[in-house]
Parts: structure tokens; sequence; C-alpha cells
């Protein structure tokens, strides 16, 4: 269900940042964080809530045509400030941005979370890694490694 939401979505000018699943057997939750196209994307565009009134209206008559009934509830919602790095090409699109990377083992000097600047990806023989900048080295962090990234967010006056 996830590719034909994602390939439906692109249609709309949007992209499938992240799908989750939810909720109860009695209420059934179906939470999706959009954002617009990379291709489509401006510096200043951000998800207005208009967009997810609309995304979540057009989710919502997709699905009960492919299923022939909604029992759930949807929720649709922007990325927010700390948006999720979830799929490859974003660790290559936020190229620059700060990150906070959270492990499932330590990923750096015994910590499990580390932040920094987010260099790119790294691809090839191996599986794919994350190239991030802590303080004056260069991680190298398999995407299978982390429990959860993010950009990292901080007023003007923390930097």
């Amino acid at each position: 269900m996830e590719k034909e939401l994602e390939e439906f979505l692109a249609g709309l000018g949007f992209e499938l940042v992240q799908m989750e699943r939810g909720g109860g057997r009695r209420r059934p939750l179906l939470r999706l964080r959009i954002d617009h196209l990379e291709s489509e994307a401006q510096e200043s565009a951000v998800v207005t809530l208009e967009d997810c009134a609309r995304v979540s209206r057009a989710v919502d008559e997709f699905l009960v045509q492919r299923d022939g009934t909604a029992e759930f509830t949807l929720e649709v919602s922007s990325p927010g400030v700390e948006r999720p790095l979830v799929k490859e090409r974003d660790f290559e699109r936020f190229a620059g941005s700060m990150v906070r990377l959270r492990g499932y083992e330590p990923l750096h000097a015994g910590a499990k979370q580390v932040e920094g600047e987010l260099v790119g990806l790294v691809s090839g023989e191996t599986e794919p890694r994350a190239l991030v900048q802590v303080d004056d080295e260069k991680l190298e962090i398999p995407l299978s490694g982390l429990a959860r990234a993010t950009l990292l967010y901080r007023l003007a006056d923390d930097l």
C-alpha cells in the first residue's frame, strides 16, 4: 500500500515522508507525513493546513475506491521542523543540514545519539551509510543501525 500511496501523492505534488500504522483493533490509525515534492519545493514552501486537508480528502477517497471501505482514522500532517530522514534520498537531499541520529547501538564514543552536519550518503559495495561531521571528525554510520534520524532545528540564539 505504501508504494501506491507514494505514486498517488506524487500526482498531487507531494511526497510521502513517512507512513505509520497504529491505534487499536477498534480504532485503527493511519498517519501520513507529507512534504512537497523535491522538484516542486521552494526554500519557503511549507506544508500548510490546507495542503493537509486536501491530501486527507484525496487519500480517503483513494483508499475507499481501492479497498471499498475506510476502516481507520486518517491523520495527515507536515513532517515538522525536525523532519524525519527515512529514505536514502533524504540523506542526499538534506546534505549540509544539521541532524540528530539515534542508533540501536552506540554510534560514537559510547553514545547512542549524535548531532552534527549531514555531509551526505555513502553507498557502494557495502550498505548505505550516512556521512556526518561531528566536531572535527567525519563519521560513517550505517543506515541499518539508525533507530531514528531527524533534521535538527535550532533557534538562531543557539548557534
